[in-house]
């Protein structure tokens, strides 16, 4: 691994830091509070009130390397058509989420260096106060260089080859962070609805149940724009809807019943060493979720760079043949990712972005329906 190799891999804001949140009403009262704040990274909070109806807050925040905005916050869309994801013409990517304190959107541009987050709602603050999150400030991805040091020097030369080929694939992405949303049941949904369908089935009945019992976006979200429901409301959805939306009965079982432990899967966000371990277990001790759901949630809600979606349909395909030239199982995968473990995550990310892909033989997995059933 070359000094200028590490360099790019090396994206972790560090350092102490200075947060400003100035909140200015326009009224009959001006208040200002001030705040200071030591973490990794710098950015500056402001809120306006332009009116009873509309309050819009913004927050500037300044990576100290290099960020692609939208590959890292590619992995929290959902098909084309995503109610709570879009990308506007103006290059914006719009997000809502039902965070702690209520509904928000956020709104994200990126210029000269440095990102401009927006955000309007109930969770506008605490959207903003993890904007750095969601974009990767918490990945280490200075471990990552590490892991492919050690795995270079192993004197093994089937992993030199492989250590190589995943390090020129990373170069060619520097700004790739592994983001956590810290919003478990909302990664938990989707990930549910995609087991064991292609994509286009499970995004239809994530937009339909959306669509049904979500509420607006707040703010001057594009329009179609919806927050994704709370645990409670997903939990009394009676069974003829979600056959109206084309989940089946094991899916909407999963996730009623999860809605029902929400709250302490949320709880591991917080948990040592990024809730990693804890929210695996916790997920897998839930019916219906195994070790390729769990993945899916602890990627995009914790930021895990070391879950490897194991039971995905295409994924042992694409590592194995990316690194050895064949197709391999779910086994001979994970032993090809052995010498990057603690980034099994953040390979097959890389791999899957390198378009190294085998031939298409056979037909393509059907998109069933079960509203016709």
């Amino acid at each position: 691994m070359t000094d200028a190799m590490t360099d790019a891999m090396t994206g972790a804001v560090t350092g102490a830091a200075t947060s400003q949140v100035t909140g200015q009403v326009t009224g009959q009262v001006t208040g200002q509070v001030t705040g200071q704040v030591t973490g990794q990274v710098t950015g500056k909070v402001t809120g306006r009130v332009t009116g009873a109806a509309t309050s819009t807050r913004e927050r500037r925040w300044r990576p100290v390397a290099s960020l692609d905005v939208a590959l890292t916050l590619s992995p929290h869309r959902h098909g084309g058509g995503d109610p709570i994801w879009r990308r506007t013409p103006d290059g914006a990517i719009w997000r809502t989420s039902r965070t702690p304190d209520g509904p928000g959107t956020l709104r994200i541009t990126a210029a000269a260096g440095e990102v401009l987050g927006q955000a309007w709602g109930p969770g506008a603050e605490w959207l903003l106060d993890t904007l750095p999150s969601l974009l990767g400030a918490d990945d280490d991805v200075s471990a990552f260089a590490d892991t492919l040091a050690r795995a270079a020097a192993s004197g093994d030369a089937r992993t030199a080859r492989t250590v190589a080929l995943v390090g020129e694939l990373a170069s060619r992405h520097p700004g790739l962070r592994v983001g956590r949303t810290l919003r478990v049941f909302e990664a938990l949904v989707p990930a549910v609805l995609e087991q064991k369908v292609v994509g286009r089935e499970a995004w239809r009945a994530w937009r339909w149940l959306l669509r049904k019992y979500g509420e607006a976006a707040p703010g001057p979200a594009p329009e179609g724009m919806i927050v994704i429901p709370p645990p409670e409301v997903w939990c009394r959805i009676p069974s003829w809807e979600w056959h109206r939306a084309g989940a089946e009965a094991v899916r909407a079982r999963t996730i009623i019943n999860a809605g029902s432990h929400a709250a302490k899967l949320e709880a591991t966000v917080t948990s040592p060493a990024g809730g990693f371990a804890e929210a695996d277990r916790l997920l897998r001790a839930l019916p219906g979720i195994g070790v390729w759901t769990s993945a899916e949630v602890r990627q995009r809600s914790h930021g895990d760079p070391d879950a490897p979606s194991v039971g995905d349909f295409h994924l042992s395909g694409l590592v194995g043949y990316a690194l050895t030239g064949q197709k391999v199982d779910d086994a001979a995968m994970l032993e090809l990712l052995e010498p990057f473990r603690g980034q099994r995550h953040r390979v097959t990310w890389l791999i899957a972005l390198s378009g190294r892909r085998p031939p298409s033989r056979g037909p393509r997995m059907p998109v069933r329906d079960y509203r016709s059933f």
